[in-house]
């Protein structure tokens, strides 16, 4: 290869090179800071493709979306002086590119750190204010609202909007939830006895009725039975009482002969009597006498 071919490759390359050194994309979701020489020059730069001039100006570019703080659980105290843990987290992005630059110098670390510590000090100032009730449930909302007011404020003039605040949750430390924890156990095996010995109370009650209520009943059928057994016994009675008027020595001849078929039922029965008694006067006589 020539010496001239070798020069013009060199210079199409070098040509190449501050051609694409000599611009910059922006993308939707950044924001860019131009420098000249290491001093600050523009930031309001749109989406789209930029030039600058190379070894004088550089770029540095900022992620614009929103991102998320997750701030460290801390404790902090009650108007009651006691204490409870919060863990919560911010949502924020830039704002201003330029005036986040000079702030923060562009540390995302820093600005991160920087957040942190206005809603620990809005968090502190905040649940200093209420009880534990109020707190947890009562003003949570309220609480989340007055501190990202309070801390987007205070986060305009680092360049940074804070969109929102949220607090995940707010505990009792473990040794109070341990003795809270407690407390509502007793306090349920209390009410579950209370309602165990109500409900004994109460089966007494009914088992008691219902003995009762069985017993008359067992009173009354025997009262009724036995009414019924002696109307039954009286014209049982009467029927014979009329049957033994009508042919007297009929009804002695039949009662003797079911006393025969009784007493000479097997062949083994054996009874001693005197022959002349009583018992055999159908025996001896034809008549009967």
């Amino acid at each position: 290869m020539s010496q001239a071919k070798t020069m013009t490759l060199i210079i199409g390359a070098i040509v190449l090179w501050l051609a694409s050194a000599s611009y910059f994309v922006v993308d939707e979701r950044e924001l860019a800071v131009k420098f000249r020489l290491g001093e600050f020059l523009r930031a309001d730069y749109q989406p789209g493709i930029h030039f600058k001039i190379p070894f004088i100006n550089n770029v540095r570019k900022f992620d614009k979306r929103i991102m998320t703080l997750d701030a460290e659980p801390e404790s902090y105290l009650t108007v009651e002086l006691k204490n409870v843990i919060v863990d919560a987290f911010i949502k924020w992005r830039i704002s201003d590119v330029s005036n986040y630059y000079v702030s923060m110098g562009g540390d995302e670390r820093r600005a991160g750190q920087r957040l942190a510590v206005l809603i620990k000090n809005g968090l502190r100032d905040e649940i200093g204010k209420r009880t534990i009730q109020e707190a947890i449930s009562g003003e949570r909302s309220v609480i989340m609202d007055i501190i990202t007011q309070q801390i987007r404020d205070q986060a305009a003039q680092f360049g940074l909007e804070v969109v929102d605040v949220r607090i995940k949750r707010i505990e009792l430390p473990p040794e109070v939830s341990e003795s809270v924890y407690n407390r509502m156990i007793a306090e349920r095996d209390r009410v579950a006895k209370d309602l165990r010995s109500r409900g004994a109370e109460a089966a007494e009650r009914i088992r008691a009725d219902a003995d009762r209520q069985r017993t008359v009943l067992l009173a009354e059928a025997y009262r009724d039975a036995e009414i019924t057994r002696g109307e039954g016994d009286a014209q049982a009675a009467d029927i014979h009482a009329q049957a033994y008027s009508r042919d007297a020595s009929f009804y002695e001849f039949y009662r003797s002969l079911n006393a025969y078929r009784n007493v000479f039922h097997k062949p083994e029965d054996l009874m001693i009597l005197d022959p002349k008694s009583e018992f055999f006067r159908f025996f001896n006589e034809s008549a009967g006498r």
